[in-house]
């Protein structure tokens, strides 16, 4: 790593190691890269801590990336709030994904993906109107996702799934695609809607939040 890049700093709000709780690589263990700030406010947040950007600690990427390596798992999943509101999010996935780590991306969808390495796993969310955000979605994105990225929708209602449904007719995504309940809502009437459409999604839950709880850092 050369001296300019050991110079680039991110806000970070914390770094854990934890199961990967949501998305189609649910169940590894893997180290979380939590970016401290967010251009959105859903009424659901579960992170509602890492939204503001006066918090958080500045961090080089060479610090990011010695504390990574403290733990034994070769997966890293840089989240948030919205890591792409910070630019040099961009050279710690490169740099990550250079020492040889798995390198996945939860992102809300507002941002542009342009830019990104190939070899990166995208989570990316499309915002469904319970979360009172879905005008701020960037549909283009939606061509930008690889065969292998995910396209992951909390749906609350009935309002959401239609709305869910909807989207993934009409933009056809040739990527995975979740669809998953926000906590606390039975998913059985969500597999079941999924199962009469005929629709061609993965049905998941939170299993980090079946497990511990509401718990910060797991």
């Amino acid at each position: 790593m050369n001296d300019k890049m050991k110079e680039k700093t991110i806000k970070i709000n914390e770094i854990f190691y934890s199961i990967q709780g949501e998305g189609i690589q649910m169940g590894i263990p893997t180290v979380f890269v939590r970016t401290q700030g967010c251009n959105l406010d859903c009424s659901w947040c579960d992170t509602i801590y890492a939204m503001d950007f006066k918090n958080g600690k500045d961090m080089k990427i060479s610090e990011i990336v010695k504390k990574v390596k403290r733990y034994s798992t070769k997966y890293v999943c840089v989240t948030g709030g919205e890591p792409l509101l910070q630019e040099n999010v961009k050279f710690l996935i490169s740099r990550l994904l250079k020492i040889g780590y798995n390198v996945s991306l939860e992102t809300n969808g507002s941002v542009t993906l342009s830019g990104l390495p190939k070899n990166l796993f995208v989570s990316m969310d499309v915002k469904c109107p319970s979360s009172k955000m879905e005008n701020r979605m960037d549909f283009e994105n939606i061509k930008l996702l690889k065969k292998t990225d995910q396209m992951k929708f909390v749906i609350a209602d009935k309002k959401d799934y239609d709305y869910a449904k909807k989207i993934i007719r009409k933009y056809k995504p040739g990527c995975n695609v979740v669809f998953m309940p926000v906590w606390g809502i039975n998913v059985k009437k969500l597999a079941a809607n999924v199962l009469k459409d005929g629709l061609n999604v993965r049905v998941l839950i939170q299993l980090h939040k079946l497990i511990w709880g509401d718990k910060r850092g797991k």
